[in-house]
């Protein structure tokens, strides 16, 4: 039960970062999967949330499915073309289109592609793509690499928006890689490392709730995967699947074996003399009390008999700290639900979840100050 505890935990952090990236189809499937290895009061309250306000940003939003084994293998040399060049050059563009995406290419650095200072803040930064995305998108803008000035300006803000990741491309100057084979294959997958966690398109689809309707294929390529469209869905590339029901056992064996420790660990092992909960399957039902924190714990019917003295001193003692321990790691559970929920009311821009959150009752956490205040002032 500890170890989905864990799992859960650690399932609740990927959602969390999802949700940070603006994720949203990600952090519901993490959170759902926590849900369901170990349920908590913070992965429901953060689930209820996007369920809730799920409407707000996915109006629109396209159907992923995944790519099709059986294309035409004369596509094959206009894809290429397509994820080299960018954009259709058998349709017509302007001047001026052209023009933007020769400037884009030069830009050295992401502030510049997207026009604004290393002090802009978020709505700036919002502002600049929305008007740049516009303009640069494959299906309205046909000029040649066209399509590569998209995903370079997609990256840009996804960077920049990004905290830690700004934080981290301001570290390193915006230098470009000196690899050869980055210099050489077209001048724009730069700044490697700093590429966006989502494509182009998704990002679009975040801030338009959809694309442009086009009968033409677009290829982005991010770092090591590819992403094609055609007309209103996207095709992913098709992901290696296992060898069937032998795969299978071969990797649920690791936690098959931790199960049956577990079990055997648990039967040899005997149990602590107190227990914090009343526990029938023990015998651990009488209740005490600490004599210094006045913390309530259970034990069985000998245990008055066989610890007396310096042993039930000892006892006591144990049981405080974990109790204060219990209470501490619950206090910190709490705070985070509470962080999660004002971030997420801050994103759906939903005053109805800010007032859940601040109305928390954070029981663990004015508990743990009340033990605080006893340490003081005993």
């Amino acid at each position: 039960m500890e170890g989905n505890r864990d799992e859960a935990e650690k399932c609740i952090n990927i959602a969390t970062k999802a949700l940070q990236a603006g994720d949203k189809e990600k952090a519901l499937k993490f959170l759902g999967k926590a849900e369901k290895l170990y349920p908590t009061d913070r992965a429901k309250a953060l689930l209820d949330a996007l369920t809730k306000n799920g409407s707000s940003t996915g109006n629109g939003a396209y159907r992923r499915r995944p790519a099709e084994s059986s294309e035409s293998t004369d596509a094959q040399p206009q894809r290429e073309r397509q994820e080299s060049g960018g954009g259709d050059s058998s349709k017509g563009f302007t001047k001026d289109q052209g023009e933007g995406v020769q400037s884009i290419k030069r830009c050295k650095d992401y502030y510049e592609v997207l026009g604004v200072n290393k002090e802009a803040g978020e709505d700036e930064l919002k502002k600049a793509y929305r008007k740049l995305a516009l303009k640069f998108h494959p299906d309205k803008n046909h000029a040649p690499g066209a399509t590569e000035a998209f995903k370079k300006i997609g990256n840009a803000y996804a960077v920049l928006s990004n905290p830690d990741k700004r934080r981290q491309y301001d570290l390193t100057g915006g230098e470009e890689p000196s690899s050869p084979s980055h210099s050489q294959a077209g001048g724009f997958d730069f700044h490697r490392g700093f590429e966006a966690d989502i494509t182009p398109e998704d990002l679009f689809n975040m801030f338009f709730g959809g694309g442009f309707p086009s009968s033409s294929a677009q290829t982005f390529t991010n770092g090591r995967t590819s992403y094609s469209h055609h007309t209103d869905y996207r095709q992913e590339r098709t992901e290696e699947r296992g060898d069937g029901g032998f795969s299978m056992f071969i990797q649920l064996m690791p936690i098959v074996v931790l199960i049956l420790v577990s079990i055997l660990s648990q039967m040899m092992v005997s149990p602590p003399p107190y227990s914090l909960y009343s526990r029938l399957s023990t015998g651990q039902t009488i209740k005490r009390q600490t004599e210094n924190l006045r913390v309530d714990y259970y034990v069985t019917r000998d245990f008055k008999s066989e610890y007396k003295g310096s042993a039930l001193q000892q006892i006591e003692k144990n049981v405080e700290e974990d109790y204060v321990s219990n209470v501490r790691n619950n206090c910190w559970k709490e705070r985070q639900t509470k962080t999660d929920l004002l971030y997420a009311a801050k994103v759906y821009r939903d005053d109805r979840m800010r007032r859940k959150a601040e109305l928390m009752p954070m029981d663990n956490c004015k508990e743990l100050d009340r033990l605080n205040n006893l340490f003081r002032g005993g």
